[in-house]
Formats: C-alpha cells, structure tokens, sequence
C-alpha cells in the first residue's frame, strides 16, 4: 500500500493548484475572490483588489475572510447590517445570488456569489464576482430618458397632426363645395379662362385634401389605442377592387394595367387598411409611369404567406433611397426634382399598415428601369406581438 505523499510533495502540488487557480482568477474579467468553506481567502485576483483598495489588507492564501469583507462593506454606500452580512456569506456558499450596490464613490457594483462544492458534492466556499455596472446604469437611465423624451414627442406630433388636418380640412370642403356651385352651369355661364381658373383652384385643394387625409390617416394609425380590425380576407377581391378603385388613375396616365392573382387560401387581416396600401401602391405607380408604360399586379401564395407585387416602367428608384422613401416626408431626388407631386408620406403610412400586420414591404427595381413594389404578409395575419386585436380569427 503506497504510504502518504512526502510533506515537500504535497506541498509542490498544492502550490501548483494554487497556481493555476489563480492564473484562472486573473484571466477572468471580473474582479474575483474564492471563500474557503472555514472562510479565510483561497484567492483573489487583481481586478477585485485594485476594486476595493485592499492593498493595505492581508488577502493571502489562507488569511481571514472577516477584514476582507469589513473593508469591502465600508465601501458600500450604505453599509450593510453585520447579521445580515454574514448570514448572506454562509447562504452563498449553497446558493447562487447576484445583486447590485451603490459605492460611497458613485459607482455601481453588480456582485455575484456562487456556491463550490468539493469532488463528493459537498459545499467547500464560494466564488464571489464583482463587476463595476456604472458606465451600463447610466446608458440604461440615459436610454430609458430618451425613449420617454421620444413617447411624448410621438404623442404631442399625433395631437398636433390630428388638430392640424381637422383645422384644415374645414375649409378646403368649403373651397372644393364652391368650385361646385361656380362650376354648375344654374350659376351663370364662365368663359374659357374662368374655367382655367376654376380648375385649378379645385386640382390644388383636391391635392391638398389628399395629404390632410394622408396625414390624418398616419395620426390615427400611430395612435396606440388603434387596432386592427382583422378578418378573412379574400386576396383576389382585394387586388381587384384597388385595380378597378384605380382605373380611373391608370386609364388618365394612359398606362396599360395588367392584373394576375394565383387561387390561394384567405388571408387573416384589415381589409380595410390593406386595401389602403394597395391604393397607394396603384397610385405611385400611375404617377411615376410615363404615358404608354406599363404596371403590373401580381399576387400569388407564397409558403405560409402571400406575395402581392406592383411592377411599373416608370423613373424607379435609386438604390441609395430604397429604405429612405419609407420614413415618411422623405422622397427620391429623381421624384423630387421630375415635378412629380406628394408628401411622401403614402409609402410610410403602407409599410407601417403591412408591418403590422406581421409582413414587409419592400421596393427593388433601378432608377430609370421602373419600379417593383413587394408586400409580403403572412396567411396566418399578425402575430401576438403585433398590432390586430385578435378578437376575429375567421
């Protein structure tokens, strides 16, 4: 039977042990110390010692715990009570807990003890992390700021969309009902320049209806209370009526409209507010197409989801704005420039219609080479993390 390790033996390679312990303490990115089970230090590494400024305090192999965790306490900026101190050391080495302390400096430290267990399962110490939080705590607080400075921004711009369209739209029905009655031939007969006039003045408030709507259709839709009002829709009604909705539109820029949907399963959603982003679709298309183009509607099932595209000839889009025309008042320098009219609010009151549904709108296509709009929205409708209510799943 091989008898005990010689004294000089088992001191080599307990100081081997001892060794590697703390090359693994020092490679960690915490500040660390190892509590032995009759709590005196095993280890502790230079992060938790510069940490707490235990220099002037013997942390050696095998010294007290007690001053290490006093000096460490007087820290806090708000010392813990004795007891409970250590109650929590003794706890620690069976449980794992992490918490955070102010220091009596500013900073926050987020503390964490873990229990060890010897090779037959039994507790042996505990290994104590402390990690300085300061820098983090401070982007959470600026952070949370930041987001309720940009809630109430959110808020007052909805109030103030809504004030501003209702504001406004009062009088431009007034305006448009006159064009009416000076247009009626029972007001007296006008004469070729007068019906210039006429026209004009009802082609610029049209226009300008047409963005209070667009403006009071974003306010609402951003408005948290709204929901989507979800239910079976049929995807080949739906693009046919926004294509006949919009002949009218297509047949005035004189563009040659074709129309193909694929059979497929009812999709889940707001009929209502899809046929809204078809419609602005339809619309963009028309306006950005030349005389004798050519826009092109095409839906089909596409895996769990449809796939509804609206292909024009027309100027395209740069590449460089393909997210940028989403934003909402943003439009592309070849729109901009060309004396082509809008907002630029249309493509940003859709993709915020599609995305709650649980889909995406996206654009591709080259400037010059026309445009491809894509909507892809999932059969299934939105998500529990998305907008609808979820009150209607028929």
């Amino acid at each position: 039977m091989r008898g005990p390790a010689p004294p000089r033996a088992y001191r080599e390679r307990v100081d081997r042990a001892r060794d590697r312990l703390q090359a693994v303490l020092e490679a960690l990115p915490r500040a660390a110390i190892v509590q032995g089970g009759d709590a005196h230090v095993v280890a502790v590494n230079r992060r938790f010692i510069e940490m707490f400024a235990l220099d002037g305090v013997d942390h050696s192999p095998g010294a007290p715990l007690g001053p290490v965790v006093e000096e460490v306490a007087g820290r806090f900026a708000v010392r813990p009570d004795p007891t409970a101190a250590r109650t929590t050391a003794l706890a620690a080495r069976r449980v794992h807990r992490v918490a955070e302390f102010p220091l009596a400096d500013g900073r926050i430290i987020r503390r964490e003890t873990a229990p060890l267990y010897d090779a037959d399962g039994r507790p042996s110490g505990s290994l104590w992390t402390a990690e300085d939080v300061t820098e983090a705590k401070r982007r959470e607080q600026a952070l949370h700021r930041a987001n309720a400075a940009l809630a109430e921004l959110a808020r007052r711009r909805n109030e103030f969309l809504a004030s501003a369209s209702h504001n406004l739209r009062t009088p431009l029905t007034s305006v448009l009902s006159f064009c009416d009655l000076l247009a009626d031939p029972a007001s007296g007969p006008l004469g070729p320049e007068q019906r210039e006039f006429l026209a004009a003045i009802r082609r610029n408030a049209e226009r300008m209806a047409s963005v209070i709507t667009a403006l009071l259709e974003t306010a609402v839709l951003r408005e948290p209370r709204r929901r989507l009002e979800c239910a079976a829709v049929d995807v080949a009604r739906l693009v046919e009526h926004a294509v006949l909705d919009r002949m009218p539109t297509l047949t005035a820029a004189g563009v040659f409209t074709v129309l193909r949907c694929e059979p497929g399963p009812a999709l889940r959603g707001d009929e209502h507010r899809l046929a809204q982003v078809l419609d602005n679709l339809l619309e963009n298309a028309a306006k950005f197409t030349p005389s004798g183009g050519r826009v092109g509607i095409d839906a089909a099932p596409d895996g769990d989801a449809w796939r509804i595209e609206v292909a024009d000839s027309g100027i395209g889009v740069p590449a460089e704005y393909r997210e940028e025309i989403f934003s909402g008042f943003v439009r592309a320098p070849n729109a901009e420039h060309g004396g082509f009219p809008g907002t630029g609010l249309g493509l940003a009151f859709s993709r915020d219609i599609v995305r709650r549904h649980g889909g995406e709108l996206t654009v591709s296509g080259a400037a010059g080479r026309g445009a491809v709009f894509t909507v892809r929205l999932p059969t299934e409708g939105p998500g529990p993390d998305d907008d609808a209510d979820g009150t209607d799943r028929t």
